[in-house]
């Protein structure tokens, strides 16, 4: 076999006259090669781009809620008597606190078991219902009531619990009491004595209207053991009455159910610890605010020194950064400036532009801000510092409120016209309820709400015209069917006449009732109405209503601005001002810098199409080259063999010259 090797007949250095051939064909290798770094270099430099306008609006994002800028704090002289949180509407103010009464939880305990774990009873089935309610009147002795009545608390569920054979010892109706979550807790407790175990009841409820009632209905020894009735039976023993919390506020007598008092004082909530005299300070939280708009110029500045270094040009090194002269980035950058240059519509305060506050522009194009001028903006001007910068919707009317709005409303004022008020569904019984209440005759009710529907029974008994209205709503209200789709009715009473009442508003807000005791507590003709959405116009175009709620129309200047009419009258009410500060309009421009259909998506999905076609290039040149080289090394092979060739002919000729000029000689 044969031996072979490039200019090995020829010693022509082939491999090296092919490298530098191929070196040559290679040079749109190189173009391609120089071309990717660039636009890799550009997307790096929109991710970092990118990372800093997203900085930038987290932070203008948090500053585009009013309540931002509304912040109050408070301060007690002695915070183990009462202590206040302070919320967005409460007033600047002095407050004297004088703490009298703590609320607390009633408890009951049972008589003393032998053991926690032996059966009670025979077994049957027996139903415990807890009501909840307010003991009044009488004589409270020993943990005994004498002369009491008790009255139930309509808007406190009752619930029952069956007891049978599988959880008729104490640890089990323990068990089944606590499983239940009715609002009470049970425990066992031991005294020491000869039968030392009791079930320990205790509300989870503190306040006078969170007294227990508990009826039992079946085997004798748990009535003997569990029946509670503060005007009838007592099993139990009370060993902490249920009371409210009593304090006066600058003087003022107020009563609350909870040691946590709120709407006392408008805006406030009071947390009670125990019983003395402290002062409440609650000031505006102008630290908030310093901290917010500090926040703000330190973002753009770290943002614009971001873009800064990406688009500039820098003399010493005379190098420019990867994104100068792009145009995506002087779109962002002339986006931004034009923002800052121009003040937000609709601003009705005294604080209109950025350099009232102290903020203005430096030479640099760094923003700079002035802490004495921000700090008289805030006193001389503290409901308006917060509209110069979050999203702000101002009624005019006091049972007006703005709820929201979207991208699409427009800074404007718009004037209010309501043309129907929204109401709850609801039905009025057409005779007096009757009062006593018989199982098996007028105990059972199917209603429906809202379009929920639930059957149930009332508790058989003689009820005068308030027990019952009070039972029957506890009873709904406690029906789980309604609570977890959030329905809910009031149910009041004039003269015996019951209404049931929806809680909801607007036209899904409805109310039937049927079964055995329907007629019997509303008569035998009711009359059911159902509710009403509010209706009116924004700026003279019809709005949509939902309940209390009504939206600006699709296409208008006021397109997903969202109120809600809590009261009043039908006709004007008055104007809307709806204005969009520097950081909410902020936050929705680079919202569409960011967006998926941004610019910055739109310039990096070209980027990376332009990568992948000069990776196809790259393939297309790379088989191109392989294809060439292997051509060169064809041809010079057989450059090669043709030297060889002519090389082995011309040194016989020689020889046979040679040969010849000797045959001469001879």
């Amino acid at each position: 076999m044969a031996l072979s090797s490039a200019g090995i007949g020829s010693n022509l250095p082939i491999d090296s006259i092919i490298e530098q051939l191929m070196a040559v064909e290679g040079k749109p290798l190189k173009a391609l090669s120089t071309k990717e770094t660039s636009y890799q270099s550009k997307l790096s430099a929109y991710g970092a781009l990118s990372s800093a306008l997203s900085s930038f609006q987290s932070t203008v994002s948090g500053l585009s809620t009013l309540s931002k800028f509304q912040q109050l704090r408070s301060t007690t002289s002695d915070a183990t008597i009462a202590s206040a949180a302070a919320g967005t509407s409460a007033a600047p103010g002095q407050y004297e606190v004088e703490v009298i009464q703590r609320a607390q939880a009633q408890s009951l305990s049972t008589l003393g078991q032998a053991s926690t774990t032996n059966a009670i009873g025979t077994g049957g089935s027996t139903t415990l219902t807890f009501q909840f309610g307010t003991i009044e009147g009488g004589s409270l002795a020993n943990g005994v009531y004498d002369g009491a009545s008790f009255k139930q608390d309509a808007n406190q569920s009752s619930a029952t619990i069956t007891i049978d054979s599988s959880n008729n010892s104490l640890q089990g109706i323990r068990d089944a009491i606590n499983k239940a979550g009715i609002g009470v807790t049970a425990t066992i407790v031991s005294d020491g004595s000869a039968a030392p175990n009791r079930l320990l009841l205790t509300s989870n409820k503190t306040g006078a209207t969170s007294s227990m009632r508990i009826a039992v209905q079946g085997d004798a020894a748990l009535q003997e053991l569990l029946a509670y009735d503060p005007a009838v039976a007592q099993k139990l023993t009370q060993n902490t009455v249920a009371q409210d919390a009593l304090l006066k506020i600058n003087g003022m007598d107020i009563q609350s159910a909870a040691n946590t008092v709120s709407g006392a004082i408008d805006g406030l909530t009071l947390t009670v610890g125990k019983i003395g005299q402290t002062s409440i300070a609650v000031t505006r939280d102008t630290a908030a605010i310093e901290t917010a708009v500090n926040a703000f110029v330190k973002s753009f500045n770290e943002l614009h020194g971001t873009l800064k270094y990406q688009t500039g040009y820098n003399a010493t090194t005379k190098t420019g950064g990867p994104l100068v002269g792009d145009a995506t980035a002087r779109t962002i950058q002339g986006e931004l400036l034009r923002m800052f240059s121009s003040q937000p519509a609709g601003l009705d305060g005294g604080l209109t532009n950025l350099s009232q506050i102290g903020i203005s522009f430096q030479k640099d194009g760094t923003l700079a801000l002035d802490a004495t001028k921000l700090k008289d903006a805030i006193t001389s001007n503290p409901a308006d510092i917060g509209k110069l910068f979050a999203t702000a919707g101002t009624p005019t009317d006091s049972l007006v409120r703005f709820v929201g709005s979207s991208a699409a409303t427009k800074s404007s004022e718009n004037t209010l016209v309501i043309t129907a008020l929204a109401s709850k569904g609801q039905m009025l019984g057409s005779a007096a309820a009757n009062t006593t209440i018989t199982a098996g005759v007028n105990d059972e009710l199917t209603l429906t709400v809202d379009g929920i529907t639930s059957t149930f029974k009332l508790a058989a008994g003689s009820y005068n015209a308030a027990s019952l209205v009070a039972h029957l709503q506890a009873t709904i209200n406690g029906i789980s069917g309604f609570s977890k789709e959030g329905v809910a009715v009031g149910v009041s009473q004039n003269n015996g006449v019951l209404t049931i009442t929806s809680n909801r508003y607007g036209s899904a807000s409805k109310v039937a009732l049927s079964g055995n005791g329907a007629s019997s507590l509303m008569g035998a003709a009711p009359v059911v109405t159902d509710g009403v959405d509010v209706a009116g116009t924004i700026n003279g175009i019809a709005a949509t209503g939902s309940g209390q709620f009504l939206t600006g129309a699709a296409g208008s200047s006021t397109e997903g601005l969202k109120l809600q009419v809590v009261g009043g009258s039908i006709g004007p009410r008055g104007n809307v001002t709806f204005s969009q500060g520097y950081a909410s309009q902020l936050n929705t421009l680079i919202g569409t810098f960011l967006g998926t259909s941004g610019l910055i998506a739109g310039r990096t999905d070209g980027l990376n199409r332009s990568i992948k076609d000069l990776g196809s290039q790259r393939d297309a040149v790379n088989t191109r080259l392989a294809a060439t080289e292997a051509r060169y090394r064809k041809q010079f092979s057989a450059l090669d063999a043709l030297i060889s060739s002519m090389n082995n002919t011309s040194n016989y000729l020689t020889q046979q010259l040679a040969a010849l000029a000797n045959l001469n000689k001879q």
